[in-house]
């Protein structure tokens, strides 16, 4: 038993440390699939980032390793079509939030298809809310995950937090990309992207710049399709995803904004996902779960977003002014910021 103790101990301490090495984020993947494997060996991987305000979706940003095209689209095909017992919105209700995806004959045959077994779900959370989802997938011909593998899983979960949240806050604060206007992407009731506006091919094109930013070309297309679907699913019942995202800027330069709208009332028809910089009020509360900020300091920065001084938000809180500068003292903190201009600029710029 003292030697379980010191296995996850030395891979919680890698995990913790891999965003803190300046490793680009189109190798994070790789590093943190090797972390892992020694204590839950796997031939591919996916790790989904998100925040407790944007909820149980698509995820804001992800790192893989190994995880091959086909089977990221057989899966939400699977999904489309037959439904999904272990997404997210299922394992939050689990007091341990893990399981194996691929018992069923079903879905079985979906992973075999494409060279796979089947796959360890963890979901990332937390008193706070859901941060992300792990993904491990064993090959066809490899031994299936056991229950001794979920509890090893369970172990990882707040290490894999706090590397997230390390991630997006050793980012750059102000962004570092110009941003571009806001377009629009038509997905069909069949999957397929429609049309596409020239101002979403230039996001398109951003996003798929896979050497730059560490995304799969092919990913920037499945994540179109994939929040097209939780729009419908959001229309047609309540255990529908949220369909937005707030991306940081760690990922991509400029903190974005992603979003799935119906476009009919059944939810059956095209969808139109708009894709646009978030600044403001768009990222605020996603802003405020990586940086833990807390709900007191959240109100202060709210208003300074809206161009109040401090005394005027002492006099609107009903605060001092010494109480308001504290709390701005304790957010120019938790963000590395210099001072207003600095903290500002991530909003406004």
């Amino acid at each position: 038993m003292g030697g379980l103790t010191a296995r996850p101990d030395r891979v919680v301490h890698e995990l913790r440390t891999l965003m803190d090495q300046g490793i680009a984020g189109e190798h994070l993947g790789a590093a943190i699939s090797a972390a892992i494997a020694p204590w839950i060996p796997h031939d591919a991987l996916r790790l989904v980032g998100t925040s407790p305000a944007t909820g149980l979706g698509q995820g804001s940003f992800s790192f893989w390793h190994r995880y091959e095209r086909d089977l990221a689209a057989a899966l939400l095909a699977h999904r489309h079509t037959h439904g999904d017992p272990h997404r997210p919105s299922s394992l939050v209700r689990r007091q341990v939030p893990v399981a194996v995806a691929g018992a069923d004959e079903r879905t079985r045959r979906t992973f075999a298809a494409c060279g796979a077994s089947c796959e360890l779900r963890l979901l990332l959370r937390d008193r706070r809310g859901v941060w992300g989802l792990l993904g491990l997938v064993r090959a066809r011909d490899a031994r299936p995950f056991t229950g001794e593998d979920l509890r090893r899983a369970a172990l990882l979960g707040p290490a894999l937090m706090t590397a997230l949240r390390r991630y997006v806050t050793a980012g750059p604060l102000a962004p570092t990309m110009a941003a571009l206007p806001a377009g629009v992407i038509v997905v069909g009731a069949d999957r397929a992207i429609r049309a596409v506006t020239p101002q979403a091919q230039a996001w398109l094109d951003r996003l798929r710049c896979g050497d730059r930013h560490g995304v799969h070309a092919w990913l920037a297309d499945m994540f179109v399709t994939a929040l097209a679907m939780d729009a419908g699913e959001h229309v047609r019942g309540p255990d529908g995803a949220r369909p937005i995202i707030c991306a940081p800027a760690a990922r991509y330069g400029r903190w974005l904004a992603v979003e799935g709208q119906a476009l009919d009332e059944e939810g059956t028809g095209d969808v139109a996902v708009v894709i646009q910089s978030a600044a403001g009020g768009l990222m605020l509360p996603s802003f405020c779960d990586w940086y833990a900020i807390t709900p007191r300091e959240r109100r202060v920065l709210e208003l300074l977003c809206r161009g109040a001084a401090p005394k005027q938000i002492a006099r609107l809180l009903d605060l001092s002014a010494h109480t308001v500068n504290d709390h701005l003292k304790a957010v120019f903190r938790k963000t590395g910021a210099a001072g207003r201009d600095e903290l500002m600029a991530a909003f406004t710029t």
